[in-house]
């Protein structure tokens, strides 16, 4: 405790500014929604990018092959690219995030 009992680590920064506490939740949960659909949008396209990429890549018999490779191969390159993009992937979520707060009117 400070002079009087007052804590200056206790105090919201944001009544200090001025800004209602609900403005400002709201901009956060935007934030995180812009911040998630950027990645998504990321992974889908790293996610098309590497079926393209693997497309012909053919893997002898013991260890695959089949219609079983084939149809679990979107599986893998999907997953792929959703860690990908959630890791920071190649820079496209930071560009389309910067973009769709631009639009949302947030800096």
């Amino acid at each position: 405790m400070n002079v009087a009992g007052f804590n200056p680590v206790l105090v919201d920064p944001q009544l200090l500014s001025g800004q209602s506490p609900a403005a400002s939740v709201a901009e956060l949960a935007k934030r995180g929604q812009i911040r998630e659909t950027a990645q998504k949008f990321e992974a889908t396209f790293l996610s098309s990018m590497m079926q393209q990429m693997f497309q012909d890549v053919e893997v002898a018999a013991p260890f695959g092959g089949g219609e079983g490779e084939k149809m679990f191969k979107s599986f893998l390159t999907e997953a792929m690219a959703q860690k990908v993009a959630k890791t920071g992937g190649i820079g496209i979520a930071a560009q389309v995030q910067r973009e769709m707060l631009k639009m949302q009117g947030l800096k």
